[in-house]
């Protein structure tokens, strides 16, 4: 179950897009499910249907309103809005199991604990089989201001207990793992001006690579100039001449005014701060000086032979988890490398895999992971595959398959871990990648050296909200007796 939380000012403009009939005519019979403790019957505070054919929502809203109007200090924006929505394989739930959920949910965030008949008055609308939209105001009936502090971590812990209380696919709890996504704004502006890719990604996927390759602080920055980034950064008001921080952005990526529009190293991915990368250089190592072009097919199977080790130590039963951690986090790096090899620097499936790998190996919170020497001899592993250049004969691309392959039953190790650690959001950041590394270990998928981006999904057809039950939806119908009642 995935909560979006959102605020807002007006309540009636809320409520007249849930019981409309949506931007795609997705909305479907929307009623109430639940309200407030001493709402009385929902079907007193269902809005009647007006002269216009439309619900009259006056009632309801002047309702919702009152606790604000007579609040002592009510907030800019007091209306809280939660939609909760399950997984697509989810089966429907009843209106009752929802009203549950809604007041499972408000009592967690602290909005409406049970039995607090002074809490903020709320109610919960179904208008689609698969979620429901929770609105309140946030003024108590005792006219205080209810916060809602740290309101979407709560919310989040309230659905990882409801999936498993009803049985629901587990989505896991946030890790902070993840990189940040492009905003709307972002993705609006990339289709408008025909990017093939949004910007922030573009430069998330260049500035892990030269990441992946550096071996300092200078070596970095460097890197990140000669793909043709423009790179900015911050220095310490304490210590003049130390750097904290940086900033990178594209050329072609510009404000109105023409500005670049700048982008740092946290808001790409948790582990790419300068303190972060920092720790994954770790002590440099010196110069690595690049492999001749006879040794290539060697190179690469010294870095095949790395991977599975690493595999290996994953999968061993009593490993020690730290290590292990450090070990596929470096390999992440070698995987990187190796899609820029074999892609340039388009994103294939390759590159996709890496990204999930990347994802699958960060530390919750960013808790650093120790130097090892499997940790420290993949990274400089890395740094050579990267002199060594473009594949140069069959023997080497028959060595970059068997990477390849090595790379997935690593990413099929990490996962079990993950697993294991109860890190499922990680689990299956393993899971994508090796599914990506198997369909593209196969010699026929790497003509010229490069490998086509063959295991793309075709664009989903599914509706935004699936359509009501039919009669003979065998999947989806309820058992006897349950139906939508209010």
């Amino acid at each position: 179950m995935i909560p979006k939380i959102g605020r807002g000012r007006r309540v009636h403009g809320l409520l007249r897009y849930l019981y409309g009939p949506g931007r795609r005519e997705e909305h479907v019979d929307p009623h109430l499910v639940a309200a407030w403790d001493g709402a009385g019957p929902l079907s007193s505070l269902e809005p009647p249907i007006g002269p216009d054919g439309k619900p009259d929502l006056r009632k309801l809203v002047d309702l919702l309103e009152q606790p604000v109007r007579r609040g002592v200090n009510p907030p800019r924006q007091p209306v809280w809005h939660c939609s909760i929505r399950t997984h697509p394989e989810d089966r429907w739930l009843t209106d009752e199991q929802w009203a549950r959920i809604g007041a499972e949910v408000m009592a967690k965030v602290g909005l409406a604990p049970h039995g607090d008949s002074r809490a903020v008055r709320w109610v919960a609308v179904r208008h689609a089989p698969d979620h429901i939209h929770i609105v309140a105001t946030l003024v108590r009936q005792d006219r205080r201001t209810a916060w809602a502090r740290n309101d979407r971590w709560l919310a989040q812990a309230a659905c990882r207990d409801l999936e498993e209380r009803y049985g629901l696919h587990r989505v896991g709890p946030a890790d902070r793992t993840a990189h940040t996504r492009p905003t709307t704004r972002e993705v609006h502006k990339a289709a408008r001006t025909g990017r093939r890719e949004r910007p922030r990604d573009q430069l998330r996927r260049q500035v892990r690579h030269a990441a992946a390759v550096a071996d300092s602080q200078e070596q970095f920055f460097a890197l990140l100039r000669d793909t043709g980034l423009l790179v900015r950064t911050r220095t310490s008001e304490v210590h003049p001449g130390q750097v904290t921080g940086y900033a990178v952005a594209l050329a072609s990526h510009t404000t109105a005014a023409g500005q670049p529009i700048w982008y740092g190293g946290g808001r790409l991915a948790p582990d790419l701060t300068l303190p972060q990368l920092r720790r994954r250089w770790g002590q440099p190592t010196g110069s690595v000086p690049p492999p001749p072009r006879l040794v290539q097919a060697e190179l690469y199977d010294d870095a095949a032979s790395a991977v599975r080790a690493a595999a290996d130590l994953i999968g061993q039963p009593g490993t020690d988890r730290a290590a292990a951690s450090a070990a596929a986090y470096a390999a992440a790096d070698t995987l990187t490398v190796a899609a820029r090899l074999l892609e340039g620097d388009q994103r294939g499936p390759l590159h996709r895999a890496a990204e999930a790998l990347d994802r699958a190996t960060r530390e919750p919170y960013r808790r650093p992971l120790p130097s090892t020497g499997r940790r420290g001899a993949l990274r400089s592993m890395s740094r050579r595959l990267r002199l060594a250049g473009e594949l140069s004969d069959s023997n080497a691309t028959v060595a970059m398959l068997r990477l390849i392959r090595n790379m997935s039953m690593l990413a099929d190790s990490l996962a079990e871990l993950r697993n294991a650690q109860r890190r499922l959001h990680q689990a299956r950041a393993a899971r994508t990648a090796a599914r990506l590394l198997r369909s593209a270990s196969t010699r026929n998928s790497m003509p010229h050296g490069h490998i086509p981006d063959v295991t793309a999904a075709p664009p989903s057809t599914r509706p935004s909200t699936m359509p009501p039950t039919r009669p003979n939806d065998s999947r989806r119908q309820p058992g006897p007796g349950v139906g939508h009642g209010r």
